[in-house]
């Protein structure tokens, strides 16, 4: 049986390469991952359950012959009027710092200004500590996600007021 965890990180994986379908079997179970393209849905399966993931606003596909359980992601949806601003998002699933240090000062707060090398959060997936940079010029107007959150692969975590 797979863990959560496992399943998440073999995602993440799968996500930054050019691996386009991964089928893993492991002791009478099988996961089987398929990357998307914009209008495709990915798909978690481990027998004898399905767990879909969807983008929203796309139609959820299932395979008639297993029981499915059904749950979508929905992304956190800033306020209407931050369309104008930048967002920075994740790049992978992992947990959210916002300093270097428990008792480091914040990276950014709101109202700072950022250039497209300044480090704006650390990102910690599987024990790793990933440095995040704003890559746009600009000033932070709304942090999305708090200290210690675990992040999704693409949610927005920063709106910038780009220059």
């Amino acid at each position: 049986m797979f863990k959560l965890s496992e399943i998440k990180e073999i995602i993440k994986l799968v996500d930054q390469t050019s691996v386009e379908e991964l089928e893993i079997e492991n002791e009478g179970t099988r996961l089987h991952i398929r990357k998307p393209s914009k209008s495709e849905v990915v798909t978690v399966q481990t027998a004898p359950v399905m767990h879909t993931y969807t983008q929203p606003a796309v139609q959820q596909q299932s395979t008639a012959s297993q029981p499915v359980v059904q749950a979508e992601v929905a992304p956190v949806q800033p306020e209407a009027s931050s369309e104008q601003y930048h967002k920075i998002t994740s790049p992978m699933v992992g947990t959210f710092y916002s300093s270097p240090t428990p008792d480091a000062s914040v990276f950014v707060n709101v109202g700072d200004r950022v250039n497209t090398k300044s480090v704006v959060c650390i990102l910690e997936a599987m024990k790793l500590m990933n440095e995040l940079e704003a890559e746009v010029n600009g000033e932070i107007v709304e942090i999305l996600v708090t200290n210690g959150q675990l992040v999704e692969f693409g949610q927005p975590l920063f709106l910038v007021k780009a220059d």
